[in-house]
């Protein structure tokens, strides 16, 4: 019997990564697939002009973007991603994230 690392996710099984995080209104919805010392991986699913507020990690952390286009801010500059485009967030450096549309990403952080 293996050890199973990751959560909330289907083994041995094709799924479509944006399809296993859904849209609810006014609000950022999160899955958690996998959290240790080492590595975060977590689905998330925003809501038009919904955002998560300026913060730092102690990670670097990717983005890459699933569904839709949202901005994130970096230090002091913002990018705009769309669908299949990626980005890092350097560790310790403050970041932002804002749903101009509803769009969903996925985050990958390395410890």
């Amino acid at each position: 019997m293996s050890k199973k690392i990751l959560k909330n996710i289907d083994l041995s099984t094709i799924l479509t990564l944006k399809d296993l995080v859904n849209y609810q209104p006014g609000q950022v919805v999160s899955k958690t697939l996998a959290q240790n010392n080492n590595v975060s991986l977590t689905l998330f699913a925003f809501d038009k002009e919904e955002e998560i507020s300026t913060h730092s990690s102690h990670g670097d952390a990717m983005v890459y973007v699933i569904d839709g286009t949202g901005q994130f801010t970096i230090g002091d500059e913002t990018y705009t991603l769309s669908e299949g485009q990626t980005i890092v967030m350097p560790s310790e450096v403050p970041h932002a994230v804002f749903a101009p549309e509803q769009f969903k990403m996925f985050l990958i952080v390395v410890f």
